[in-house]
C-alpha cells in the first residue's frame, strides 16, 4: 500500500517509495531537490520526475560548484536542452541558487543543515489518511521560503519549499496507510 499518487509510473513508484517523506542530509540531493521543485513549478511532479535523468545530465550530477560557475553558453545550451524544462527564469535561478550555496560552503556552511535547522534536525512526521488533508503550505515553508528569498535564493515559495521539505524528509506525508511511512 502506497499514497495514491506513487502509483502513477515506475518513476514515482520508486521515487515514493526510496526517497520521498526521507530524511536526507546529503548536500547534492538538496541542490537537486531544490532545483527540481522549482522546475516543477505551474507544472505537475510527473512532468519532471520523467525528465529527472536528462536534468543530472545537463547539470552535471548538480554537482553545486559545477553548476555555480556554469556561464552564459552553458546556460544558453540549457535553453535549448529538450530534456528539461526550458524556462529561462527556473534556468537562471538554479545557476543563482547554486552560486548562493557554493557562498555558504564557502563560508563553512552547508544548505542541508541550514534546513535542517529550522526543525531542530527532528523530521515533522504527520498523519493524514487522505492527500486531501495535506497542505500546500505551512507557517514552517513560509518562514522558510522569507529567509531563503532574503538571502537571494529564487523560485523558492512557500508551495515550492513545503514540496522541497517533502521530497527532502525533513516532512514526511505519507498517509497513515502508506507502507512506506
Amino acid at each position: 500500500m502506497r499514497c495514491e499518487w506513487g502509483n502513477s509510473s515506475e518513476e514515482m513508484k520508486s521515487y515514493h517509495d526510496k526517497e520521498w517523506g526521507k530524511p536526507n542530509h546529503d548536500e547534492r540531493y538538496f541542490f537537486e531537490m531544490l532545483t527540481l521543485e522549482g522546475a516543477q513549478a505551474g507544472l505537475s511532479w510527473a512532468t519532471i520526475i520523467k525528465r529527472r535523468q536528462t536534468y543530472r545530465q545537463a547539470y552535471d550530477n548538480f554537482d553545486i560548484e559545477k553548476v555555480a560557475a556554469f556561464d552564459q553558453t552553458k546556460r544558453d545550451a540549457l535553453l535549448q536542452d529538450k530534456g528539461i524544462i526550458r524556462n529561462r527564469l527556473k534556468v537562471d535561478s538554479s545557476i543563482n541558487n547554486a552560486k548562493l550555496i557554493q557562498s555558504m560552503h564557502d563560508n563553512g556552511q552547508t544548505f542541508f543543515e541550514y534546513i535542517w535547522k529550522f526543525v531542530d534536525n527532528k523530521p515533522i512526521i504527520n498523519h493524514y489518511s487522505d492527500m486531501s488533508e495535506m497542505p500546500a503550505q505551512t507557517e514552517l515553508s513560509q518562514r522558510i521560503s522569507k529567509d531563503l528569498k532574503k538571502k537571494g535564493f529564487r523560485f523558492v515559495g512557500p508551495t515550492i519549499i513545503y514540496s522541497f521539505l517533502q521530497a527532502v524528509g525533513v516532512i514526511n506525508d505519507h498517509l497513515d496507510t502508506c507502507d512506506f511511512k
